[in-house]
């Protein structure tokens, strides 16, 4: 082989190599810029992940005033579960949802998922002083909630999911530990509502919310808008 045949022969394996790499797909779902205020600096199809709200401000999740500004009480009684379900709450903190819905699976269970060992601690000792038994208190990661395939029947977050680190490996993780046809709920800020007076970070539009859970296997089961300044949004595993 002549030193032109040569020459042209690693072009066109550079070549080759280059139109791969150009049509491979990124795996790394995240990009990274400066980051803004309350938010972390890295970004999820277009939306910047939120700082966590650490188990210091467990006197906010109970405050006296929550049940008349969010409507507690409706959103749990609204909640697509039967008496026997597992279900999981993702980012449980003081367990302010966890408690009432334990009361609402009694021949069930609610996984109360936490990363962080206080908020562990915390669910625990609560759940053995007033004699909750159906409540199974769970170390999470920031990947994952920790649980079995196929092993919850419907899982939610309440104002946890505009926080979480790692948003694609979570749902990817939930949709293997529920079972065929299990629902997802997202209870979220609502971005779209400018007199809703939290944070930008803090909140998200259902069109943001409904597109990160369509590209992770999600289907849009029903949205309502009747919780007083939250979003309600079911999902189903497809």
């Amino acid at each position: 082989m002549s030193f032109k045949q040569t020459i042209s022969t690693l072009t066109c394996i550079l070549l080759s190599a280059a139109n791969l790499i150009a049509q491979t797909p990124n795996k790394n779902p995240y990009n990274y810029k400066p980051a803004t205020p309350d938010g972390t600096g890295k970004f999820y199809m277009g939306r910047e992940i939120a700082q966590v709200m650490g188990f210091e401000g467990a006197a906010w999740l109970e405050r006296d005033t929550r049940e008349e500004e969010e409507n507690t009480k409706l959103a749990i009684s609204k909640m697509p579960v039967k008496a026997t379900d597992a279900v999981a709450d993702i980012g449980a903190g003081t367990g302010y949802y966890t408690f009432p819905l334990a009361a609402k699976v009694p021949q069930g269970k609610v996984y109360a998922v936490e990363v962080q060992q206080s908020a562990l601690d915390y669910l625990k000792k609560h759940a053995k002083e007033i004699g909750v038994n159906n409540i199974m208190v769970v170390k999470g990661s920031a990947y994952s909630p920790n649980l079995p395939d196929s092993s919850i029947d419907f899982a939610f977050m309440v104002d946890v999911y505009h926080e979480l680190a790692y948003p694609h490996e979570m749902l990817q993780a939930l949709k293997r530990a529920l079972k065929p046809g299990g629902k997802l709920l997202l209870i979220e800020y609502r971005a779209e509502d400018a007199t809703v007076e939290i944070k930008p970070l803090h909140k998200m539009s259902k069109a943001q919310v409904s597109r990160e859970l369509k590209a992770n296997g999600f289907s849009l089961l029903s949205s309502k808008d009747f919780l007083p300044i939250q979003h309600f949004l079911v999902y189903v595993k497809n």
